[in-house]
């Protein structure tokens, strides 16, 4: 009789541990105290996409970990802050194709964090020379559907009691999108002016969306301000183009497009990649619009 109790004893301790080791790839998603899931976002597009797809739901959290930042994740260094944020946390959504690597050490760091990548099945385009894959996938409106619909799926597995809302969400958010999207192509798809200067390399994703044709790059990276054969070389590029529409953007200096303006008698616009903006659901369609208007003008 004892062995009988013994045995069974043992097959029930077996079912407890590969039931509870088949449950690791959930988040521990509540806080024990608050009852609240916390979801980090790396940066300003991810968190406004995941703030639509938790839109609603309760006891869910989202928090933007780097705010504020001036612009794109290049050269920024983590804070005390983003420590603290990211320890609160129980997912960190991140863009990925690289733009988070500053990150790498921290994440390794927090063994029960669970990271959701948007870049999934993003065919990524080769920077030039040895600078890797362009990591600005969010600004083409295309790139950023697929993202939110990484984000919904992924967040569905890792928390599945809100799985259904999570799909509701991501579905209305993508409809807007998908809209959105149509009204940008129509009106920038017949345009005969298609080149266009700009200041950064947060653009290619955005040409390659709507068949615009990146004449030049000024400045690599933000804030670097180009050299004298640089600046030559790109006032030959806009002459030899006759390019009238220079695009810089609002979260860096215009002084180097100025300079080059003047030199080549064309206008500066500014296009935002959407990396900064109002902490609100529809910042990323608002920027997109805003982006649109300014197209219209300077190709027109």
């Amino acid at each position: 009789m004892k062995s009988q109790i013994t045995k069974l004893l043992t097959i029930s301790l077996l079912f407890i541990l590969i039931f509870s080791g088949c449950s690791t790839n959930k988040a521990e998603n509540v806080d024990s105290k608050t009852k609240t899931l916390t979801i980090a976002t790396s940066f300003y597009p991810i968190y406004v996409f995941t703030l639509n797809i938790a839109k609603g739901i309760p006891n869910i959290k989202v928090i933007d970990m780097t705010k504020p930042v001036t612009g794109c994740l290049h050269d920024y260094s983590i804070t005390t802050d983003d420590m603290k944020k990211l320890e609160k946390a129980q997912i960190l959504v991140i863009n990925g194709a690289g733009m988070e690597s500053f990150m790498d050490k921290l994440i390794s760091q927090q063994q029960n964090l669970k990271i959701v990548d948007s870049s999934k099945l993003i065919q990524l385009i080769k920077g030039k020379g040895n600078e890797g894959y362009n990591s600005h996938i969010w600004v083409s409106i295309s790139n950023a559907i697929q993202q939110v619909k990484n984000i919904g799926s992924q967040l569905s597995v890792l928390d599945p009691k809100n799985a259904v809302e999570y799909k509701e969400n991501t579905d209305t958010y993508v409809k807007k999108l998908e809209t959105e999207r149509a009204i940008m192509h129509k009106t920038l798809d017949g345009l005969k002016n298609r080149d266009i200067i700009t200041f950064h390399e947060a653009f290619p994703y955005f040409a390659k969306e709507f068949n615009l044709h990146i004449a030049g790059v000024i400045e690599r990276e933000p804030n670097s301000e180009p050299n004298a054969k640089e600046l030559a070389a790109t006032i030959s590029t806009i002459k030899k183009l006759k390019v009238k529409a220079l695009f810089a953007e609002p979260q860096y200096s215009g002084k180097a497009a100025e300079t080059i303006a003047t030199e080549t008698k064309s206008k500066v616009y500014m296009l935002d990649p959407a990396v900064t903006g109002p902490m609100n659901a529809d910042a990323y369609i608002n920027i997109m619009k805003n982006n649109l208007k300014i197209l219209q003008e300077a190709l027109r």
